[in-house]
């Protein structure tokens, strides 16, 4: 491929692509053990950083994220670079870039055959302290199976606002209880994060084998 990449796992096994979120990239702690946890359980993780991220990493300066349609686009790029099989997905923003891509009808014309899924990890239904500015129109009427792992007490979609959003209902939906954008829970919870991650990674990769086998 001639867009850069970090894979992990055998490359032989069913293909997930896992986009960062908006603030780190895709070698921050949580894509990293996010996807050696998603390879061990079988997958072929493949990584890769937006545009603005491959610049903050030349020249050190951060900058905010591209708009969507770059991101898009370069995610839209990256698929044909890779010509297999796949099911997309992301943390936060790389996660809605995603389901964005993967359930877009034009779109779905171009990869119907390339883009067979989508799993989202803390998907950011709308932003922190604004729960008017919904981001959850395209997830309303599913153009491919489509999984999100989301914690209930996310700042960015708890568990009691996401079921009054009239969301698909093939829509899958894996809560991690007492989880916060990073799913991860209070110590009061009885919960950890180490717990929470490996219990979304197995349900990833489940649905991952499902749709790809």
């Amino acid at each position: 491929m001639t867009l850069p990449v970090l894979t992990d796992g055998n490359s032989g096994n069913p293909v997930f692509v896992l986009a960062h979120g908006a603030g780190a990239d895709c070698r921050s702690d949580f894509m990293t053990e996010m996807a050696g946890m998603l390879s061990a359980q079988g997958l072929y993780v493949v990584r890769f950083n937006f545009p603005y991220m491959l610049k903050r990493e030349q020249d050190g300066n951060k900058r905010p994220p591209d708009r969507a349609p770059v991101l898009l686009q370069y995610y839209a790029d990256l698929i044909r670079e890779l010509d297999r099989p796949c099911v997309i997905g992301g943390k936060s923003m790389g996660g809605r870039m995603a389901s964005l891509l993967a359930n877009d009808e034009e779109q779905q014309s171009l990869f119907s055959l390339l883009i067979r899924g989508c799993a989202c990890l803390g998907y950011p239904f709308h932003p922190p302290g604004k729960p008017d500015r919904l981001r959850t129109e395209h997830l309303k009427a599913l153009s491919v199976p489509t999984l999100i792992a989301q914690g209930t007490r996310d700042t960015m979609g708890t568990r009691e606002e996401i079921e009054g959003y009239g969301l698909d209902g093939a829509l899958q939906l894996h809560w991690l209880e007492d989880g916060n954008h990073d799913l991860k829970p209070r110590k009061a919870s009885g919960f950890t994060h180490q717990q929470h991650m490996e219990s979304t990674a197995v349900a990833v990769a489940e649905f991952v084998k499902d749709i790809l086998g």
